[in-house]
């Protein structure tokens, strides 16, 4: 297999390249998986948070906000799912006495834009899950909406017979969303951490 420098790696994240985002995955799951079953988790455990981890190594460097050390790639993406499922392991209240680890990581890792992204992906999830279970005429209406597309223009896209119509469906369709958001128990969860 063709081994990519951390920056390869780190503009083939930006782009969404397959091949890098499959060499990642090859290269290093194996011991995120390891380390998570080693700690209380599972293999769904393990693939959920190395998904997160990308994700938020992807926002990260697209803000610009991610600086590596050379052949420091290996070791940020460790260290940031040890601490992503060190958070989520605290939020199952699963009582730790010493974590076995397994996994080379950066100490410093903690910072506050990681424990933000951390919390807004487990938002944006929540709201993912629940935005797919909305008919496919509230999902279009919201997404035009969220695209701010003015009400008019939403209208004749979604052939609806006036502006008024449509702000009243959209209203609908988003206020039946908050709803099952707000019924989900991870969404009580959430709000307890916030406190």
């Amino acid at each position: 297999m063709k081994k990519y420098s951390d920056e390869q790696i780190r503009n083939g994240i930006l782009r969404h390249d397959h091949l890098i985002l499959q060499y990642i995955y090859k290269q290093f799951y194996f011991d995120v998986s390891l380390f998570i079953k080693k700690n209380s988790g599972d293999e769904d455990d393990a693939n959920d948070v190395f998904q997160e981890a990308i994700i938020i190594i992807y926002r990260k460097l697209k803000e610009n906000n991610l600086v590596l050390e050379t052949n420091s790639f290996q070791k940020y993406l460790y260290s940031v799912c040890r601490f992503v499922w060190l958070k989520q392991l605290e939020k199952k209240r699963v009582e730790q006495t010493k974590i076995n680890d397994s996994l080379p990581f950066i100490e410093e890792i903690y910072d506050e834009n990681l424990a933000d992204l951390v919390e807004k992906n487990e938002r944006y999830g929540l709201y993912q899950k629940h935005f797919k279970t909305l008919s496919t005429d509230c999902q279009k209406l919201l997404q035009l909406f969220f695209d701010k597309i003015p009400l008019s223009e939403i209208a004749a896209i979604m052939g609806y017979k006036g502006e008024k119509y449509a702000k009243k469906r959209k209203f609908k369709c988003k206020e039946l969303l908050i709803s099952k958001i707000k019924q989900d128990i991870n969404y009580k969860k959430i709000l307890e951490d916030d406190t």
